[in-house]
C-alpha cells in the first residue's frame, strides 16, 4: 500500500525527528527554542515564535535542524529551485526505529503531488491542474452559498437561543466535506465514516506518532484507498461533469495519470480539501470572537469580505509548518545549508513577522492592505493547488455565519484545540447563538 506517513498535503510533514524535543528546556530570555510541546503552545504558538523571531533569523534547534520564522526567508527557500520535499535526500533527521509490522506496510512510496520532485511532480501537477481549474471552482460558488444558508437554517431551527452548539461539528466540518465530496463526483458514502478516516490520515502529516497511532492511520489509509478505487472504478464506467471524471480522462502529450498516481491525487485532494477548511472557518470564527471590533466590522460591510479571509488565514494559519531540503549547497539569510539538510519555515510565525507586517502584526486587521501575502497556502510549485477553493468557502462561510448570528459568543475560556504540529485546529468549538 501507499505509505501515508509520506501523504503530504500543502502542509508537509516535518519529517521524523527525535521526540526528545518534548523534554528538552527552552532557554531563557531572546531566541526562545522551538518546542512545539512547550505548555501553552497548542493554545497559541505564537509568543514562541515571536521569541524565535527575536533571536535572529536562522534558528537552531537542538536536534540539529535549522529553522526558519521570518517571512522573506521563508519565501524565499519555498520558491528556491532545486531544493526537495523527498526525505530519502535528507542528512539531518533521525527516524527512529519501527516495529516490523510497520515497516513492513510502509514500503510503497506516496504518488501525490507534494511528496514528489520534479520531474514526476511537474507531470502530475500539470495533469491535475489540467481539471481542477479555477473557471470549475468558481462554479461551485452558487452552490457553497446555498450549502451555507442550509447549514446556518440547520443551526437556528434546532438550537434555543444561547444553547451552545458545536460549530465545528454543525458547520466548519460538514460545509468543506459536502463542498469536496461533490466537486469529486464521490459516490454517496458514510459522512462520519469518512471523516474518521480522513482524520487519522492528516495524522500521517505529524512529525512525532506513536507506535499504536501510526496503526490507526494505516489501517484509516487502507479503507480510505479501498474506498476511492472502488469510486474510480465507479466513475469510469459512469463519468459525468466532476472533477474525478476529468481527472480519469487527463491526458497532455500521450500522458496519464497511473492508476496508483490517480488514486493518489484523488485521496489528496480529498484530504487537503476539506481538513484545511474546517480549520480556516474554526479558527477565523475564534479569531473574532476575541475581537468583537473586528466581527462588527465584518458585519456591516460585505466589501471586507475576501480580504477578510486572508487576514484570518495570515492571523491565525491552518497549516503552520512546511520544509524543504537543499540538494546542493546554498544560503539563506546569510546562513550557509549544506546539501542534505532539512530545514523548517514556520509558516504560522512569518504571517506575524513584524520586518513584513509592521508594528500592528500581531492584530487582526480584516481591511489590512495586503493580507493577501501571507504564506498560509506555502508558496513556490508546492503552493497549495486548493487555494481557490479554500478561499471561496471561506468568504462564504464566515461572513454569512457572523451575520446570521451577530451575538453569538464563545461558550467556553478554553477552545479545543486539536495539539497539532502542522495543521493547527480545533476539534470542537462551542458556542452560543442568537439570531440577529
Amino acid at each position: 500500500m501507499t505509505k501515508p506517513l509520506l501523504l503530504h498535503t500543502s502542509c508537509e510533514n516535518l519529517g521524523a525527528v527525535d521526540a526528545d524535543v518534548s523534554t528538552a528546556e527552552v532557554p531563557a530570555g531572546p531566541g526562545a527554542m522551538y518546542n512545539p510541546f512547550e505548555p501553552g503552545f497548542a493554545a497559541d504558538p505564537y509568543p514562541q515564535y515571536a521569541a524565535i523571531r527575536a533571536g535572529g533569523r536562522v534558528h537552531h534547534n537542538p536536534l540539529g535542524l535549522k529553522v526558519l520564522s521570518h517571512h522573506d526567508d521563508c519565501f524565499e527557500l519555498l520558491r528556491l529551485g532545486g531544493t526537495s520535499v523527498d526525505e530519502r535526500n535528507a542528512t539531518n533527521i533521525v527516524e527512529p526505529p519501527v516495529p516490523d509490522d510497520i515497516a513492513a506496510r510502509r514500503d510503497e512510496r506516496s504518488r501525490s503531488i507534494l511528496s514528489l520532485d520534479p520531474p514526476d511532480h511537474t507531470r502530475l501537477r500539470r495533469l491535475v491542474s489540467s481539471a481542477f481549474t479555477i473557471r470549475r471552482i468558481e462554479r461551485l460558488r452558487d452552490r457553497v452559498r446555498a450549502l451555507v444558508a442550509e447549514l446556518l437554517d440547520g443551526i437556528a431551527a434546532e438550537t434555543a437561543p444561547g444553547e451552545p452548539v458545536d460549530l465545528v461539528a454543525r458547520f466548519a466540518f460538514p460545509l468543506p466535506f459536502v463542498v469536496i465530496s461533490e466537486l469529486l463526483g464521490m459516490p454517496d458514502g458514510d459522512r462520519d465514516q469518512l471523516r474518521a478516516w480522513s482524520h487519522e490520515m492528516t495524522l500521517s502529516l505529524e512529525p512525532f506518532a506513536a507506535d499504536a497511532d501510526v496503526r490507526r492511520m494505516m489501517d484509516a489509509a487502507d479503507q480510505m484507498f479501498a474506498h476511492v478505487d472502488e469510486a474510480i472504478e465507479w466513475k469510469r464506467a459512469d463519468p459525468a461533469d466532476d472533477l474525478l471524471s476529468a481527472m480519469i480522462a487527463a491526458e497532455e502529450d500521450g500522458e496519464r495519470l497511473s492508476p496508483v498516481e490517480l488514486r493518489d491525487q484523488v485521496v489528496l485532494l480529498y484530504l487537503a480539501g476539506h481538513e484545511t477548511t474546517v480549520n480556516l472557518i474554526g479558527n477565523g470564527t475564534v479569531a473574532l470572537l476575541r475581537h468583537r471590533d473586528q466581527l462588527e466590522r465584518l458585519v456591516r460591510d460585505p466589501s471586507l469580505d475576501a480580504n477578510a479571509v486572508d487576514e484570518l488565514l495570515r492571523y491565525d494559519s491552518p497549516v503552520q509548518v512546511s520544509r524543504r531540503i537543499a540538494t546542493t549547497d546554498i544560503e539563506i539569510a546569510g546562513e550557509p545549508i549544506g546539501a542534505g539538510e532539512l530545514v523548517l519555515t514556520l509558516l504560522g510565525s512569518s504571517n506575524r513577522d513584524e520586518t513584513k507586517w509592521g508594528p500592528t502584526a500581531a492584530d487582526l486587521d480584516l481591511g489590512r492592505e495586503g493580507a493577501g501575502g501571507h504564506l498560509s497556502f506555502g508558496s513556490g510549485i508546492h503552493h497549495c493547488l486548493g487555494s481557490a477553493l479554500a478561499r471561496l468557502e471561506g468568504a462564504e462561510a464566515v461572513p454569512a455565519l457572523v451575520r446570521r448570528f451577530p451575538a453569538m459568543e464563545l461558550a467556553t475560556d478554553e477552545p479545543a484545540w486539536n495539539g497539532r504540529i502542522v495543521l493547527r485546529g480545533l476539534d470542537s468549538l462551542p458556542v452560543a447563538v442568537t439570531p440577529g
